[in-house]
């Protein structure tokens, strides 16, 4: 039985295959510029739901978003009393 399927493997051509690489799109099916403002939401928010989690207990939400914009000083950083 083996021996009958190699000759069969032998004979037959091989199949056509496909020219692309990987399969791989000319065309990117989206527009590049709103992928990247997508990935850059998509970090920002990653960044803020992390950056919120490891906050202390007496810093707000407002004092979060503030140090994840880059907006915030010393006074929205420091424990308050």
């Amino acid at each position: 039985m083996a021996g009958n399927e190699n000759q069969e493997m032998k004979d037959t051509p091989p199949r056509p295959h496909s020219t692309n690489v990987l399969h791989q799109r000319k065309k990117v099916p989206f527009c590049p510029m709103r992928m990247a403002i997508g990935g850059f939401a998509a970090i920002s928010v990653l960044g803020y739901f992390v950056l919120y989690a490891n906050k202390k207990p007496e810093a707000s939400a407002l004092d979060v978003a503030k140090v994840s914009a880059g907006m915030a000083h010393p006074d929205n950083t420091h424990p308050r009393n």
